[in-house]
């Protein structure tokens, strides 16, 4: 398959989202999975990852040298973020609010008065989805494990606000050859626009709720800004109304996949099974999800 990275996200919590990518990339051989909901990463719950390396994410911390630094003030002046305070006697760093910019040792006029050190932010755990391959290919040889999908997932450390940090860190684990999935955090604040700037399709995940709706346009909002191409899931589609879908044929938007409200789904999700081992038949349809994207991109 041509490479392709697809942005899962949706305007609210609680759509199933991570549902979706995981079972999107459960059903294409090959796809590589990446959790860039750090605050909260959940994907491992379905995909049962075989976890075989863990990397800190870290960013650069200004140390002042106080027999260096004048306290003329220019780090704090220049620092956005209100991460440095000037004093009579030192300057103050206040390290959850640094972003690691390097904007301080930039315009320090005092050559080595600021230097950085790495602080550690969150961490990065990288394995493989194995999947007991006749569960998903009847035509594999029997009792087989294929090792076919990557899994990256970032965790951003308690107390940490630099979210945008540790999700650049896994979307620098991409692999640049295959299928990419993104599993966006929700709503449509500055973790989704990372997540999903430079993605070549974004997947919103909704339901037809006057929520679901409100919070639908919020993020055709967001993908519109960003030039990104976008189509719609409706899960639990078969309660609520109509309004969902009325909004989504004025502007134009597809919708893909529709999932309905059924107990057999519930089931397997409270279990922690994708729903294509639960049933394979949803294999299938998660297949012809992908076709319908790459249609819709014209590839």
């Amino acid at each position: 398959m041509a490479p392709l990275r697809i942005a899962v996200a949706s305007g609210k919590g609680g759509t199933g989202k991570t549902s979706v990518a995981a079972n999107l990339v459960l059903s294409l051989p090959g796809a590589q999975y990446l959790d860039c909901d750090v605050e909260t990463p959940n994907g491992h719950l379905f995909l049962h990852p075989d976890l075989r390396e863990h990397r800190p994410v870290t960013v650069p911390l200004p140390r002042i040298d106080p027999d260096r630094c004048t306290l003329c003030g220019d780090c704090a002046q220049a620092c956005e973020f209100n991460a440095l305070a000037v004093t009579r006697q030192r300057v103050l760093v206040f390290a959850e609010l640094c972003h690691g910019c390097g904007v301080c040792a930039y315009v320090c006029p005092e050559k080595g008065a600021i230097t950085e050190v790495e602080r550690e932010i969150g961490s990065l755990e990288l394995g493989v989805i194995a999947t007991a391959m006749p569960a998903l290919f009847p035509d594999a040889i029997p009792g087989a494990v294929h090792e076919r999908l990557n899994f990256i997932q970032g965790t951003l450390n308690l107390g940490e606000t630099a979210t945008g940090m540790v999700i650049k860190a896994v979307k620098g684990r991409v692999d640049p050859d295959g299928i990419q999935i993104l599993d966006s955090p929700a709503g449509t604040a500055c973790p989704m626009v990372e997540t999903v700037q430079g993605a070549d399709y974004c997947l919103l995940v909704t339901e037809p709720t006057p929520f679901g709706l409100n919070d639908l346009e919020l993020a055709v909002g967001v993908t519109r800004r960003l030039r990104i191409q976008c189509g719609v899931v409706l899960n639990r589609c078969d309660i609520g109304d109509q309004a969902v879908a009325d909004y989504c044929r004025a502007l134009g938007l597809p919708i893909l996949m529709e999932i309905p409200f059924a107990r057999t789904l519930a089931e397997a999700y409270a279990r922690g099974l994708p729903w294509v081992q639960a049933d394979p038949a949803w294999r299938a349809r998660f297949q012809a999800l992908f076709r319908a994207i790459q249609e819709d991109l014209g590839r």
